[in-house]
């Protein structure tokens, strides 16, 4: 059978003495690779992408170190904003029926799942719960290092679903935008809620969240740690040549 009358394709292409596999199934890419450098259509409509060496070394924000200022949720308040915000899903959507999370890779993840823990044990239901990693849709990928490759895993279909995008920071609103575009690559879901432990302002995509866990007024330098073990300010210090 022709590979493309199945809608699958294959493509290998040699890059830098490497050799990576493409595999394009149903239009949906699923990819070995490095990193992504830009993204073009061929004729039959399907994503080639075009690779360039990741930047794996720069993990830290502009090279820079995270210097801790001052804790501002502990974990206590973490969990009690947790399960505020796991009733309110509940509240909002009339129950757990066709509800599913997705974190998005990395900060969203462990918020994801200690959700999903949250609203079962309340609504006695099981919620399905997925990773999302937006790194190669996100609009600045010229711009800035890409981060570290990290897992996409959904392993249901949002058709016709009530998704509820986990992340731990809402800042600019970019990161939530490339994961609305990402997310359609899965299905057609029925709504699509946000849902945040920290939004610290200085939006710059007209992108509210559904859920906060707390309203934090920050400084545009400043950097917020978001996890289950609490929530830290402080300042990126560059590093001592």
């Amino acid at each position: 059978m022709n590979p493309r009358e199945c809608g699958i394709m294959f493509h290998s292409i040699s890059f830098a003495g490497r050799l990576h596999t493409l595999q394009l199934r149903d239009k949906v890419t699923l990819i070995k690779y490095t990193t992504v450098k830009r993204v073009r259509r061929d004729s039959y409509g399907y994503r080639r992408l075009i690779l360039a060496e990741r930047e794996r070394k720069l993990a830290t924000p502009r090279g820079g170190v995270f210097v801790p200022r001052s804790q501002v949720m502990s974990v206590d308040d973490v969990d009690r904003a947790l399960v505020r915000i796991a009733h309110e899903i509940i509240e909002r959507n009339k129950g757990a029926d066709s509800l599913s999370l997705i974190g998005l890779q990395t900060g969203g993840v462990a918020l994801a799942f200690k959700l999903r823990e949250i609203i079962s044990e309340i609504s006695n239901a099981e919620i399905p719960t997925g990773t999302l990693d937006v790194a190669f849709y996100r609009d600045d990928i010229q711009l800035r290092p890409v981060l570290p490759e990290a897992v996409t895993d959904i392993p249901f279909d949002i058709t016709n679903m009530t998704v509820v995008l986990v992340d731990d920071v809402l800042f600019t609103g970019r990161t939530v935008r490339a994961a609305l575009h990402a997310l359609s690559d899965f299905g057609r879901a029925r709504s699509v809620q946000l849902a945040v432990l920290v939004d610290r302002g200085h939006r710059e995509l007209p992108i509210r969240p559904d859920y906060i866990g707390k309203n934090l007024p920050t400084r545009l330098t400043e950097q917020v740690d978001a996890t289950l073990e609490g929530v830290v300010i402080g300042d990126v210090v560059k590093k001592q040549r």
